[in-house]
């Protein structure tokens, strides 16, 4: 149940106002100046009108007539669509994580409806995949793990349940403002209700030291990180930055940072050697006094602080108001969560549909998706990126509309590369591809990776929720290992969920997703690095998980009973590019397996040691079949497999 606004906010903007003083009344931070308000991040969101283009039939909603506007003043336009094959795998990928199937692509290109493309969106956006995809995204940022960190790196054994929580409610849709609030206050808006408390459990996912000597220091750090990830995940401030000092760049204090430290000062903190609760819980409804720590030392409390929201970016004056109701809450956070999700917040919606937009396109608009502050970057369409927040506000908040609209643009669908002079002119005018000239190509992820190998060899366990599960590891991986710190799952079918479900540990992340630029989970990653690095090739050729994949993906295609290269070629390409093969591939790949085949055949290699197709088909012979599957493996490490365009 939801309080009154008016009730729980009532007191922070005063507090805000005033500069926090030391007890001989001398100011111990800067009055916020009028430049320090001008900062665009902090302007309240402006609802432009999408503009007049001189290519008007090119615009299907108003994403498309702020791009286009851009890009006429450059002398440029937008790129054509790209062919439905490209449109569907993209699609799939973007909302599922997964790739599309034989079945989908063929009834898409099948379907000649006006509809059929937003259809497609549709089925996708109403898949349990989704919120699989989707919620990975999330837990990046929300430095989500299931162990400690630090020296011993102890397993968190109800972490999971925040991770599942996020799925589920991505795929039911649940408001942004909502999704927000849970994760700040879920247990003071639900009072006794575990299920949703687990929400909270984004505000203890960060790093913790349980064995650490001083309690005093423990929640120091742990009520520290808590603030800078809320300003980083839910603001795009580096809160984190004025935690010793005033920030050095934005308009946020010391005595900023400790006033927000403060909401969350209830905080119930476990004994040495006891772990954080798998939520946020508090010790009672009377909160404790809180100070400004100097120079961050928690040895070294100076001046008392109130709670209150970061100053320069409240323009609505919002405060916090002591709990009158009785429990065993303060209601800070409640007050937290509603400031957050206020219409009227300058950061919170443009911070999410950047993210978004970030995640469709290629590239955010403001390129540093977890700084929106003065040393970040500039949005490259302010415009654009206002209209959008104020879009995800009228939506109801509506995440899955978000999606629908961005990917219903023709900036969406653009072809990502092109032939000519007009293409030549595109690019050498645009090179970054700032003004969104034409479709980025993206890498997937090492979970999108290993989720498409498993998808294309038929094994892929679509079983969703539960506690983490632990394929096994290479020996190189698993001999290094302390006992007991990484037990295989006993049940092999679990070795084949989604990666979303694989246990995160902080200490190690998972062979395939290191080499492919997973983030360490020690703190927010609101981008991912991606880097091109030899072991990323060394894996894919020579993983247990390629091969095996290669075999069980050979014998997919031997199922259809045909022993004709051209039909294994054919199949190949359409079950990992979902696309027919072009007659180079197809002269190609029929050289490839007669010479695989022969050479094997030369070797004289016992059949029983061969890597062979694996799966229910009938009769081959073993040295084609195991010339197929390392054909399988070949394709597998094309840019084609790795890269959407």
């Amino acid at each position: 149940m939801r309080c009154n606004r008016e009730f729980w906010i009532l007191l922070l903007g005063i507090a805000v106002l005033l500069p926090v003083t030391t007890a001989t009344g001398k100011k111990i931070e800067p009055e916020l100046s009028e430049e320090d308000r001008q900062h665009w991040a902090f302007q309240p969101v402006n609802r432009h009108h999408p503009q007049s283009v001189k290519n008007a039939a090119q615009v299907r909603n108003g994403i498309d007539s702020f791009i286009l506007a851009k890009l006429e003043q450059e002398g440029l336009t937008l790129q054509p669509a790209a062919e439905r094959r490209t449109l569907i795998r993209r699609l799939s990928f973007d909302l599922r994580g997964l790739p599309p199937t034989l079945e989908e692509v063929s009834a898409f290109l099948e379907d000649d409806s006006e509809s059929a493309y937003r259809d497609l969106i549709d089925r996708f956006l109403a898949s349990s995949a989704y919120g699989e995809r989707w919620g990975q995204h999330w837990l990046d940022v929300a430095r989500f793990a299931e162990s400690d960190g630090f020296e011993h790196d102890f397993v968190r054994k109800e972490a999971w349940r925040y991770r599942d929580w996020v799925i589920r409610s991505l795929n039911e849709d649940m408001p942004y403002n909502e999704f927000v609030e849970m994760q700040i206050a879920a247990d003071e808006l639900y009072p006794g209700n575990e299920d949703k408390a687990i929400a909270t459990g984004f505000l203890v996912a960060g790093p913790d030291m349980p064995d650490i000597n001083l309690l005093e220091e423990r929640a120091h750090t742990v009520l520290n990180e808590m603030t800078s990830t809320t300003g980083l995940v839910f603001m795009g401030l580096t809160l984190g930055c004025a935690q010793c000092h005033d920030h050095k760049s934005d308009a946020v204090s010391q005595a900023d940072f400790y006033r927000m430290r403060a909401i969350f000062a209830n905080m119930d903190f476990p004994a040495k050697n006891k772990q954080l609760n798998h939520t946020f819980v508090e010790t009672d409804a009377t909160a404790p006094s809180s100070f400004l720590m100097e120079r961050g030392d928690f040895r070294r409390p100076g001046a008392a602080v109130s709670p209150a929201f970061i100053r320069v970016a409240n323009p609505m004056a919002m405060e916090v108001h002591p709990n009158s109701e009785k429990g065993r809450t303060s209601g800070r956070r409640k007050a937290l969560a509603e400031w957050l999700t206020d219409p009227e917040h300058p950061l919170t919606a443009r911070v999410m549909v950047n993210r978004l937009w970030q995640h469709h396109f290629g590239r955010p608009i403001v390129g540093t998706p977890n700084d929106f502050g003065v040393l970040g970057d500039r949005p490259s369409h302010p415009e654009l990126l206002d209209w959008l927040s104020s879009e995800l506000v009228t939506r109801n908040w509506s995440l899955k509309d978000m999606h629908r609209l961005m990917l219903l643009s023709s900036t969406y669908r653009q072809r990502s590369k092109g032939v000519g002079d007009a293409w030549r002119v595109t690019v050498e005018t645009d090179p970054d591809n700032r003004l969104f000239s034409r479709m980025n190509r993206k890498r997937i992820e090492g979970e999108a990776i290993r989720d498409a190998l498993l998808a294309f060899s038929g094994r892929l366990n679509r079983k969703m929720g539960g506690p983490s599960v632990h394929p096994p590891l290479p020996p190189e991986v698993a001999i290094t290992l302390l006992k007991k710190q990484w037990e295989v799952s006993e049940d092999e079918s679990d070795h084949f969920r989604r990666s979303i479900y694989l246990f995160t540990r902080r200490n190690l992340r998972f062979p395939l997703f290191d080499v492919f630029d997973r983030p360490d989970a020690n703190a927010s990653c609101g981008i991912r690095n991606v880097s091109t690095t030899a072991p990323q090739s060394l894996t894919l050729l020579n993983s247990r998980l390629s091969l095996q994949s290669a075999q069980y993906t050979a014998g997919k295609i031997l199922e259809s009973g045909s022993s004709d290269f051209s039909d294994w070629v054919g199949s190949c390409c359409q079950r990992i590019f979902s696309r027919p093969e072009t007659p180079e591939e197809l002269e190609v790949g029929i050289g490839f397996l007669n010479e695989q085949a022969e050479l094997l055949k030369a070797e004289g290699r016992d059949p029983a040691a061969l890597a062979i197709p694996l799966g229910t088909f009938g009769e081959v012979d073993p040295y084609e079949g195991a010339a197929l599957t390392d054909y399988c493996l070949a394709l597998f490490n094309l840019n084609e497999m790795l890269y959407l365009d």
